[in-house]
């Protein structure tokens, strides 16, 4: 029979566990707005602490690396991404006016895609049911023209946005700069807080840290390597706004199974479409051969072939990721999958073999 004795420790133990959980949830809900700049330098910090380390070795000096870090981050990272940026902005504004005011018709092009189709396709496409081209014309360049309407709104929104973005920003490094100093003495504070036996938190741990370079250092590399392509082959060929396009295929390479060749397919063939036959079937194979052998050949050597989680999960939690946090739903979306499966490894491996068992 428990007394009183015994009920007091049990009650303060509830009281403490509930106040625990009241003052997370608060932080978290005071943090939250900041919550971009925060992902960022965490991941930042996880990419870029092998560079600081090497610094560290060679400066002794824990602020100075982190410093020289940061700066190498500036001059690598954002100053490159700040220009396209600035051309995205610019070339949006363009193309959004002449949506606008009727210049830049998607209903036009896919016209004379259509007159431009052999009998042998006509023949098919009404033995599919599709022989009301001019409906199924209707409907695709409507869908194009939001689509640009809504990639220019965008593009333009962030352009107005310049202040809220600049204020995260230099959050961003300034929790770098100590992410990168007092990293690792903050990962083994929370080690020691979980409540975890040591192997699970190390392999959480490694988990996080894995996907969290796939993600930046791998799918961002390729994405923007791709995109890179695409835009120069795009401004080679005298396509307008090749920034804007060259985003946009940066963009959907994140995605796999998707990726880039729905912005430069449907392009190749308006090419082939229009007469420009040797211009399409250039960028079909730049497309095929250049743009989609990146993938293969750069991402087995930025992230390594162990590190990959299948494509549909890939998919699947990027695309649920994005709908839930937005932009950053592609690091946050395949964090989550990553652990999901983690902890789900860990529960499998303890059903096989609990604690205690001689395995």
């Amino acid at each position: 029979m428990s007394g009183p004795g015994k009920l007091v420790p049990a009650l303060q133990n509830r009281s403490f566990l509930c106040l625990l959980a009241l003052v997370t949830v608060a932080f978290g809900w005071i943090v939250w707005p900041m919550m971009s700049a925060i992902l960022w330098g965490v991941a930042l910090a996880i990419v870029f602490q092998p560079l600081y380390r090497r610094l560290l070795r060679k400066t002794k000096r824990p602020g100075l690396s982190s410093g020289l870090t940061i700066l190498v981050i500036l001059l690598l990272v954002v100053l490159p991404l700040t220009y396209v940026m600035g051309a995205l902005v610019r070339e949006a504004a363009v193309v959004f006016e002449m949506v606008k005011s009727g210049q830049f018709d998607f209903n036009t092009y896919v016209s004379q895609i259509y007159g431009a189709l052999p009998s042998w396709v006509v023949d098919l496409l009404e033995r599919l049911g599709l022989h009301d081209l001019s409906n199924v014309q209707e409907k695709l360049g409507s869908a194009l023209n939001q689509g640009s309407q809504f990639m220019a709104t965008k593009a333009l929104g962030f352009g107005q946005d310049t202040f809220d973005f600049l204020v995260s920003f230099f959050v961003m490094l300034y929790l770098l700069y100590f992410l990168l100093r007092d990293g690792e003495q903050l990962s083994m504070r929370i080690r020691d807080a979980l409540p975890l036996q040591d192997s699970y938190k190390r392999q959480l741990g490694e988990k996080f840290r894995t996907v969290i370079r796939a993600t930046v250092k791998g799918n961002i590399a390729v994405a923007a390597f791709q995109g890179a392509l695409g835009g120069m082959a795009f401004w080679v060929l005298g396509i307008h706004a090749p920034v804007l396009w060259a985003v946009l295929m940066a963009f959907l390479s994140l995605l796999p199974a998707v990726g880039a060749a729905l912005v430069w397919a449907p392009v190749a063939i308006y090419l082939l479409s229009t007469g420009h036959v040797g211009s399409g079937i250039g960028l079909i194979v730049f497309g095929t051969v250049v743009i989609g052998l990146v993938d293969n050949l750069l991402r087995p050597l930025l992230v390594g072939k162990d590190t990959k989680m299948p494509d549909y999960v890939v998919l699947l939690s990027t695309l649920g990721g994005m709908a839930v946090f937005g932009i950053n739903g592609f690091v946050i979306g395949p964090l989550i999958a990553a652990m999901f499966i983690a902890v789900w490894d860990i529960v499998a491996a303890e059903r096989r073999y609990p604690v205690g068992d001689s395995h």
